[in-house]
C-alpha cells in the first residue's frame, strides 16, 4: 500500500485499466456538504492575508516602525490574546469535547516535537546542537492557532460543526504550557554551555524555565480561565463582560497586522547554509505533522467513541487541517529572547505562512468533491507529472550548466552532485517520454522508457544518500577514502540492476507504480489504508504531493545550486543597479544632498567617525582583492556600532542612517555597485576627505539627533 498502483495489459494498451488499489475514491454525497463549507474559505483566507499583507507593506514601507511594532505586539501577547483566552475558557463547554482528538493532537505534538529534537541533536553542530534542538522543535510544533487558524475553522465548520472552534483552545496550551518549557530548557543549557563561567546548575535552569512560564500572560490567563469556568458556572459576570469582550475582540485584526510587521525584513535573514535546516523544517511542519495528527485521530478515534462515520471522517480531516496551519509568530519573538537561529527560525516563520494557504484551500477543496472517479484522476495526475517534469527539466539544465562553467564538478563532493543532477534530469525525460510512449504500442519502447524513468528515479534516492556520505568519508586535505568508482557502482549500478531483475521476473503483465518520496510517507499512507476501507481525498493529496516530490526534484537543486554568488547573482545585481542608479547616483556631491542629509554627514564626521573607525574597521582581506589588503567594514558592522552606541533606535533606522553617510559621500561601496544594506557579505569604507557644508564652513554645528 505504499505505491500507486496502474496496471498495463499488452494486449489492451488504449483500454488501460485503472484502480487505486482497487477501490474509488468516493464518499456519501451528502456528507461533504455537512462537513464544511468551502465557499466560505476563500473569502477567509483573502481577509486573513490581506491584513498580513497589509501590515507588511506598512512595515516595508516605515509606515509603522519595528519599534512602533513591538508595542502592538505587546498589546496582542499581552493583553488583546490573553482575554480572549480567559473569555473562550470560561465559556467552554466540556460536555461536547471528544477527548480522544485532543489525546491524537498530544501525542502528535509530542511526536513530532521529539523527532526534531532527536535528529537535530544528533546532526547539528556540537556548538549549536541544544539551542537548534529547542528551537526547531518549538517551530514544528506551535500552530498560529488563534490570529490564522481560527477564522479559517470558523469559516469551515461553523455552521456545520460549530463544536470544533473550542478545540483551538484546548489544543493550544499543549504547547504553550508542557511543549515550549522543554524546548526553553534546551535553549537554557545552549546559554550555559556558551558562557561557562556562569555558574549555573540544574536547579537553576529548572526554576528559570518554570519561572518563564508562569510569567507568560497566555499561561496564566488559561489556568485563571479554567478555574473561573468551574467558580462562575460557565459564564462571565455582566460587570466584566464588556470590558473582556472589547480587549478579545480586538485580538483577530491586529494580530494578523502585526504579523505582517513582523515579516519585514525576515526572508532576507536566510542564507545558503539555512537552506537545508529551513526546507526539513518547513516539511516537518506542513507535511509530517498534519499526516501523524490524522493518523492519531484514526487511530485512536476508531473505537467507537465518535457516534457516526460520518463525524469520525470529519474529526479526522480536521485534524489534518490544524496540523497545516503555520508556526506562530511568538517562535520569532523566542528566538529573539535567547538571540539563536533568528535567521532559520523567522524565515521559515515567513515561508509557512504563505505555503500553508494553498494546502489549505487545496486540502478543504478535495474534502468537499462529492464523488472523484479514479480515472480521471489518473489522467490528472499523469498530465501534473508531465508538466512539472517540464518546469523541472529547464531548471535542471539552467543548475547543470552552471556547474560546469563554474567548475565546481572537477571537486568533492559537488562531482557526486553532479551525478544527482544528471539522475534527475533523467528522470524529467523519461517522464515526459512516457507521456507519449503510453499512448502507442509499442512494448519495447514502454519497457526502455519504464527502466530509464524509474532506474533514474531510484538512483536520485541513491545518491542523495551517498553525497553526505561522501562528506563523512572526506579528509580534510579533501582526499576521498573510497575510490569514487565504488560510488558509481552504487548510485547507478544498484538501481538499474534491481529493476532489471523485476523487469525480467515480470511476465506479461508490467506493474510501474509512482512511489513515495520520504523515513515517512510510506508509513503514513500504509497507516492510511490499515484504518480506511476508503482513502478518502487527502491521501489523493499526498499522492499528488509525491508526483510533485518526485519529478520536481529540479526545483531544490536549482534553487541551492543554480544561483551561484559570483557567476550569476552578484554580475545580475551589478548589471541591474548600473541599469536603476548608474554609477553616478553611488556619490553624489554634497553640494546637492538635501539638508538632512548634510546635517546627519556632518554630525557623524565630527562627532562619531573617528570612534567607528576605531571600533569597526579592522585591516581585512577583501574578497577578490589577492594583492593588498584595505581598511574596510561590513554592512552588518556599521548597523551594530549605529545601534550600540545610541545613534539610532533599531537596525532599520541604522541602514537609513548608512544610506544618508553614503549619499552625502562619507562612505562608499569598496566596487562601487551596491547601496548600503544591512549585509554580511557588502564591503564598503570611509572616504579620506573630510568635508564640511557650504553653509556651515564659519559656523559650529551642535549634535542632532535621529
Amino acid at each position: 500500500p505504499n505505491s500507486f498502483t496502474v496496471t498495463v495489459l499488452y494486449s489492451d494498451i488504449e483500454n488501460i485499466p485503472i484502480a487505486i488499489h482497487g477501490k474509488n475514491i468516493s464518499h456519501n454525497p451528502l456528507s461533504s456538504t455537512q462537513a464544511m463549507s468551502i465557499d466560505k474559505l476563500f473569502p477567509a483566507l483573502l481577509e486573513c492575508f490581506g491584513i498580513i499583507l497589509c501590515g507588511y507593506i506598512a512595515g516595508r514601507t516605515d509606515i509603522i516602525t519595528s519599534c512602533q511594532a513591538k508595542g502592538l505586539g505587546n498589546f496582542v501577547s499581552k493583553f488583546a490574546l490573553p482575554a480572549l483566552l480567559f473569555k473562550n475558557m470560561v465559556l467552554l463547554d466540556f460536555n461536547n469535547v471528544i477527548w480522544s482528538f485532543l489525546w491524537s493532537i498530544l501525542i502528535a505534538k509530542v511526536s513530532v516535537f521529539v523527532l526534531v529534537c532527536v535528529l537535530t541533536l544528533a546532526v547539528a553542530s556540537p556548538e549549536s546542537r541544544y539551542s537548534k534542538a529547542g528551537l526547531y522543535s518549538i517551530f514544528a510544533t506551535q500552530s498560529n492557532d488563534f490570529a490564522l487558524g481560527y477564522p479559517i475553522v470558523d469559516a469551515l465548520y461553523r455552521n456545520t460543526y460549530p463544536e470544533y472552534l473550542q478545540y483551538i483552545y484546548l489544543v493550544a496550551p499543549v504547547s504553550l504550557m508542557f511543549l515550549n518549557p522543554i524546548g526553553f530548557a534546551f535553549c537554557e543549557v545552549q546559554k550555559w554551555k556558551d558562557h561557562p563561567e556562569r555558574q549555573q546548575g540544574k536547579l537553576q535552569i529548572v526554576r528559570v524555565v518554570l519561572l518563564q512560564v508562569l510569567k507568560n500572560p497566555i499561561v496564566f490567563m488559561v489556568v485563571v480561565g479554567i478555574v473561573s469556568h468551574f467558580a462562575l458556572g460557565q459564564r462571565i459576570p455582566a460587570v466584566m463582560e464588556e470590558f473582556v469582550d472589547g480587549l478579545a475582540n480586538s485580538f483577530g485584526g491586529a494580530a494578523l497586522f502585526y504579523l505582517g510587521l513582523s515579516m519585514v525584513g525576515q526572508v532576507a535573514k536566510l542564507t545558503r547554509s539555512t537552506g537545508v535546516a529551513l526546507i526539513l523544517l518547513i516539511t516537518a511542519k506542513l507535511l509530517v505533522m498534519p499526516l501523524i495528527c490524522k493518523d492519531m485521530v484514526d487511530l485512536l478515534d476508531s473505537t467507537g467513541s465518535n457516534s457516526s462515520s460520518l463525524n469520525h471522517s470529519s474529526l479526522s480531516n480536521y485534524a489534518f487541517l490544524y496540523g497545516v496551519f503555520p508556526p506562530a509568530p511568538s517562535v520569532a519573538i523566542y528566538a529573539s529572547q535567547y538571540n539563536m537561529e533568528l535567521d532559520v527560525v523567522t524565515s521559515g516563520m515567513v515561508i509557512s505562512t504563505f505555503l500553508s494557504a494553498p494546502i489549505m484551500y487545496v486540502s478543504a477543496w478535495l474534502l468537499t468533491i462529492p464523488l472523484m472517479n479514479p480515472k480521471p484522476l489518473v489522467t490528472e495526475l499523469q498530465n501534473v507529472s508531465f508538466n512539472i517534469s517540464i518546469v523541472s527539466l529547464v531548471a535542471l539544465v539552467w543548475t547543470i550548466a552552471v556547474i560546469l562553467l563554474s567548475k565546481k564538478f572537477k571537486r568533492l563532493p559537488h562531482m557526486f552532485s553532479m551525478n544527482l543532477f544528471l539522475a534527475q534530469f533523467l528522470v524529467c525525460v523519461g517522464m515526459i517520454l512516457w507521456n507519449f510512449v503510453v499512448k502507442q504500442e509499442d512494448i519495447l519502447g514502454q519497457v526502455l522508457t519504464f527502466t530509464l524513468l524509474y532506474g533514474s528515479l531510484y538512483s536520485t534516492y541513491v545518491w542523495t544518500g551517498l553525497i553526505p556520505l561522501c562528506l563523512v568519508l572526506t579528509k580534510k586535505d579533501n582526499f576521498l577514502r573510497i575510490p569514487p568508482w565504488v560510488f558509481m557502482v552504487f548510485g547507478w549500478g544498484i538501481p538499474f540492476l534491481i529493476l532489471g531483475g523485476l523487469l525480467l521476473a515480470g511476465e506479461r503483465i508490467v506493474h510501474f507504480s509512482f512511489p513515495l518520496s520520504h523515513v515517512f510517507q510510506n508509513l503514513s499512507s500504509c497507516l492510511w489504508w490499515l484504518f480506511n476501507q476508503d482513502p478518502g481525498r487527502l491521501y489523493l493529496e499526498l499522492q499528488f504531493f509525491c508526483a510533485v516530490a518526485n519529478y520536481g526534484q529540479g526545483f531544490i537543486s536549482f534553487g541551492i545550486f543554480g544561483l551561484d554568488r559570483h557567476l550569476i547573482i552578484l554580475p545580475f545585481k551589478k548589471r541591474l543597479v548600473s541599469l536603476w542608479q548608474g554609477r553616478e547616483s553611488e556619490e553624489e556631491p554634497p553640494s546637492v544632498v538635501p539638508e538632512e542629509i548634510r546635517l546627519t554627514c556632518t554630525q557623524f564626521v565630527r562627532y562619531h567617525k573617528d570612534q567607528c573607525v576605531q571600533d569597526i574597521v579592522p585591516i581585512r582581506r577583501c574578497e577578490g582583492d589577492r594583492a593588498q589588503t584595505q581598511a574596510t567594514f561590513l554592512g552588518s558592522d556599521l548597523v551594530d556600532w549605529l545601534v550600540r552606541v545610541g545613534l539610532t533606535r533599531d537596525r532599520r533606522e541604522a541602514q537609513l542612517y548608512g544610506a544618508q553617510l553614503q549619499q552625502g559621500g562619507i562612505l562608499q561601496h569598496l566596487t562601487h555597485q551596491f547601496g548600503f544594506k544591512d549585509d554580511t557579505l557588502l564591503h564598503y569604507r570611509f572616504t579620506e576627505r573630510s568635508w564640511t557644508p557650504p553653509m556651515e564652513r564659519n559656523s559650529i554645528m551642535p549634535p542632532v539627533a535621529m
